[in-house]
């Protein structure tokens, strides 16, 4: 308990003399909204789809079975009654501050935005954002929550989430917007996240400074690069912050 009372006392003096803190998340700062890693499959998985997700989430999985891939989506990635919880709320009260640059994330639920954040780099894109793949006019997500099937445009086109799918690029745009941030930081926050999902987990490399921080539940492959590493709910570990 003293030792986790240490590593609180010197991750608020590092946020203390800090003015360009980037932090880098992914599931689990959304798991404690209640929104569920797809990647821990519950037991009816296996009963309700033939194929795992990483292949149901593919670019070619949806251009060959988008009602099967749809039927997914709609169970599995859509959470939109989930609300922003304690590290969503501080993260952005530290950007409101000028402590906070910016936040790079791997999750597509906009939590960080409902909660106030403003400079948000989403690696892999957002639910909330739809688009027809024919004549590209945007759609609400409801578009896709309130339908049935394939979802379409007015024209006949289907309807594409504004998510980074297996098999696609990454927005060259968010990559050098959250590479540059990351490179100019003067302090770097990775949570909620295992570091196992390239390219995205690559971009906290390039980071320079000396104050390289890890909030996660389970060890990651950066720890021994890490200079201070807490472990348990990011939630509850930032809640502790004072701004």
């Amino acid at each position: 308990m003293k030792e986790y009372q240490a590593q609180l006392e010197t991750l608020q003096k590092w946020i203390d003399e800090s003015k360009k803190i980037v932090f880098f998340g992914g599931a689990g700062v959304s798991t404690e909204s209640g929104i569920p890693d797809f990647r821990s499959v519950d037991g009816l998985y296996n009963q309700q789809y033939k194929y795992p997700p990483e292949t149901i989430l593919s670019r070619s999985f949806f251009d060959r079975d988008p009602e099967e891939f749809y039927r997914f989506y709609r169970n599995k990635m859509l959470c939109l009654t989930a609300k922003p919880n304690a590290a969503h709320k501080k993260l952005a009260q530290l950007e409101a501050a000028g402590k906070l640059r910016s936040i790079v994330t791997q999750n597509i639920d906009g939590l960080h935005q409902a909660a106030g954040s403003k400079r948000v780099w989403e690696l892999h894109g957002s639910v909330l954002r739809n688009r027809c793949m024919a004549c590209g006019r945007d759609y609400p997500v409801s578009a896709i929550a309130d339908s049935e099937g394939v979802p379409r445009c007015s024209c006949g086109g289907i309807i594409k989430p504004d998510v980074v799918l297996y098999e696609e690029s990454l927005s060259s745009r968010v990559l050098q917007g959250a590479l540059s941030d990351i490179q100019q930081a003067d302090m770097l926050i990775i949570g909620g996240t295992s570091l196992v999902v390239y390219p995205a987990a690559g971009l906290v490399n390039y980071y320079q400074g000396h104050r390289l921080v890890l909030i996660n539940k389970s060890p990651t492959p950066q720890d021994k690069n890490a200079d201070l590493v807490l472990s348990g709910p990011i939630g509850e570990i930032l809640d502790q912050i004072q701004v």
